[in-house]
């Protein structure tokens, strides 16, 4: 639990490469995570090499963590493996629909996730990549990935070189639904955002991009609709060239 609850993203690392047996190890932690009907509709790709992590760089938005990490794990929604051993077992897989996709997207990140838990008992420092989905074409080109697979993230993983505070969380309670979800009104949302916008991170934040709220720099700046939209329709576009939208 103290694993958990002490997490912080790392994003830079030591110049000290994983053995195979460790980075083994904590891929097969992964895959002890739960996976739809025991299909494991999922693959993991493992990058150490430097001029592939360059070549995938651009498409990470050239975050120094993609290059500077000894390993990169992309983690890939995959239903062509399981696909082709139906057909080669006398039976007619039906995935090349949207609800395949994200089944085994939830596989993938599930996955995922085990792993995170793993590489941080293991005294490895992680960070989430979430810049995976939007460049998914182009990464897919890369990884050489077929038809009914699609990258989901990537985390990156190595031996921490530095002690990061921990980032903020919003309080239990504007979480938690009991029963059924119990919708916001704006005094339980100045409630549950006060601490994050009262930290100095946060006025810094807003001092930096010009703007009046922390609201603001997300809807402004750093997530905005007109981008929303375009890579909402790059992988829309992208999940039917990988056959799951028909």
């Amino acid at each position: 639990m103290d694993i958990l609850n002490n997490h912080v993203t790392i994003r830079k690392f030591k110049d000290k490469p994983l053995s195979k047996d460790l980075l083994e190890s904590i891929i097969y932690s992964g895959c002890r995570a739960s996976t739809t009907g025991n299909m494991q509709v999922y693959s993991v790709i493992i990058t150490e090499d430097n001029n592939r992590k360059k070549e995938l760089a651009p498409y990470h938005f050239n975050q120094p963590v993609a290059i500077n990490a000894p390993v990169l794990l992309t983690f890939v929604a995959d239903f062509n493996r399981f696909s082709k051993w139906c057909q080669f077992n006398n039976a007619n897989p039906g995935y090349s629909n949207f609800i395949s996709f994200f089944t085994a997207a939830i596989d993938a990140l599930l996955v995922a996730q085990n792993v995170c838990v793993a590489a941080e008992n293991n005294g490895l420092g992680i960070c989430y990549l979430g810049t995976t989905t939007y460049n998914a074409a182009e990464i897919i080109n890369i990884l050489k990935l077929p038809r009914l697979t699609f990258p989901v993230t990537t985390v990156a993983i190595g031996y921490p070189d530095e002690s990061p505070v921990q980032p903020d969380r919003l309080p239990l309670e504007g979480v938690i639904h009991i029963e059924e979800y119990k919708d916001y009104t704006k005094e339980l949302i100045d409630k549950f955002y006060t601490f994050k916008e009262g930290l100095e991170s946060s006025k810094e934040f807003i001092k930096e991009n010009k703007k009046e709220t922390l609201a603001q720099v997300f809807t402004d700046v750093r997530y905005k609709e007109g981008d929303n939209e375009f890579f909402s329709g790059k992988m829309i576009q992208t999940l039917k060239d990988q056959g799951f939208l028909e």
